[in-house]
């Protein structure tokens, strides 16, 4: 559950960008649309290969026209688009995928193939599409490429007219000017159009009440998109509880038994695309715990469980922001290799270099660096919860006692978190990125690293922050 658990050793936050420093003018290169490039991932766990599907019209250009290269190039992938005629690149981002993550589960021993997006603002010439990957070594190095004419036969440049209602949960301004997120909905039935609102309304609110987003909610429009279902409900294959929704969400991903995610790529763009959006959230209608989180993909969440704020909040954060996952007690069905090298997820370290701690500007001065906390006793404590868990699930109990036990093991780490020296300070905490040793985190809790606090520490509002000024500075 979040948008690559398995990338966790490899770096590249601050280094630099092999792009032009100049800015871009949007007009001398762009029209005002968006083209989406559809196309097919396909692979093993050694291997991949990219085919092109369709290139459209996916409406009005909703991004910033200012910042259109990426200065943070987060994320395992990194798409650039460049003008044929000058060689130079023009628009580009970083991205996670569903067959990146995929790639590293015992599912990829055979070959499997997935739907992929890209998109872009419509460029008024021919173009070049480069997708590149990080490599072990903190470069990205270009594995494909594409040439694209915006104006040949196979671009249709005709808008999608929606089918679908939607409305502004609330928006302040221009969508070039704001950070976009459209919500969707998927297993409410056609009778439970009250319940998605309420439940927009509900978790939405609880991402505007945690900082950075609560100082910043001026930066951000919002929109819901209401998609009803035959039946009430989403798959879930491992109870044998089998469903075809509307967006085609389904828990156990990889085999996850609460990992939620959707495979069908080309609904899910079709709907989302009804308005405008940079990021996209999913809200299932489910009590089950569940969600997931791909950076620059989507997230999703399981709408009625008691810890569906918490998981809305911490999806978020992977999909906005490539925030990893900070904790390292919980079975994940990824393989973490060996750290060598600094992660490059912003809010996590392999402390290499002590001195030059990433996040060192947040650092009071005194506070010691690795900084020690209770790990052995939070340690004991968290792995019986996880024995706990898996024996609750093999035993097929209603989900109010898991729900229980989640609460149980909250209240526990809240007091003993609390007494703890270095509480509210940042510094460098190991464990971090499911790993117990070897990775660290920048305070003792955060909303990546336990259900306990509803709240992203300094590290990753700093990283969050980041990223809303490319869209809104």
């Amino acid at each position: 559950m979040k948008y690559a658990k398995f990338l966790i050793l490899i770096s590249g936050v601050f280094c630099s960008l092999v792009l032009s420093g100049q800015s871009v003018n949007f007009n001398e290169f762009f029209k005002d649309s968006t083209l989406r490039f559809d196309f097919f991932h396909t692979g093993n766990a050694s291997e991949e290969i990219f085919a092109p599907d369709r290139m459209l019209n996916d409406g009005p250009w909703p991004g910033s026209k200012i910042h259109l290269l990426d200065e943070l190039k987060l994320g395992p992938y990194f798409f650039e688009i460049e003008d044929a005629a000058t060689g130079r690149i023009i628009y580009s981002r970083g991205f996670a995928s569903i067959f990146g993550e995929w790639q590293t589960t015992p599912e990829a021993e055979n070959w499997g193939t997935f739907q992929e997006s890209l998109r872009f603002p419509w460029p008024k010439d021919p173009v070049v599409l480069h997708i590149s990957k990080r490599q072990p070594d903190n470069s990205f190095r270009r594995i494909w490429q594409t040439s694209i004419n915006p104006t040949a036969r196979n671009v249709n440049p005709a808008p999608l007219p929606s089918m679908y209602e939607w409305w502004e949960v609330f928006c302040n301004g221009k969508p070039e000017n704001k950070v976009d997120i459209v919500v969707l909905g998927d297993g409410y039935a056609q009778s439970q159009k009250e319940k998605f609102k309420a439940d927009v309304e509900r978790l939405v609110g609880e991402l505007f009440k945690v900082e950075p987003f609560k100082t910043r909610r001026s930066d951000f429009n919002v929109r819901a998109v209401w998609t009803p279902c035959a039946m009430e409900g989403i798959n879930k294959p491992h109870p044998g509880v089998f469903r075809r929704s509307a967006l085609s969400l389904t828990y156990g991903a990889f085999d996850s038994e609460r990992y939620v995610l959707g495979f069908d790529n080309r609904t899910l763009r079709d709907v989302a695309a009804s308005v405008p959006y940079d990021f996209t959230f999913i809200l299932v209608n489910e009590r089950t715990y569940g969600g997931g989180g791909i950076y620059n993909l989507y997230a999703t969440v399981a709408a009625d469980n008691k810890f569906s704020d918490y998981i809305f909040v911490h999806e978020f954060g992977h999909h906005f922001a490539a925030l990893a996952d900070e904790y390292y007690t919980s079975a994940v069905s990824y393989e973490a290799p060996d750290i060598e090298i600094e992660p490059w997820e912003l809010n996590i370290t392999a402390l290499k270099d002590p001195a030059h701690l990433k996040w060192k500007h947040l650092v009071e001065e005194g506070t010691p660096i690795p900084t020690p906390w209770d790990k052995e006793e939070f340690d004991k404590f968290s792995y019986e919860i996880q024995k706990q868990r898996k024996a609750i699930r093999e035993r097929g109990e209603p989900e109010e006692v898991m729900e229980a036990l989640f609460e149980f093991e909250r209240t526990h780490e809240r007091e003993a978190i609390a007494k703890m020296k270095y509480t509210g300070k940042v510094g460098a905490f190991e464990g971090a990125g499911y790993q117990p040793y070897g990775l660290y985190r920048a305070e003792t809790d955060c909303i990546m690293f336990t259900r306990n606090k509803q709240a992203f520490c300094r590290v990753c509002q700093d990283a969050i922050s980041k990223v809303i000024d490319q869209y809104c500075r």
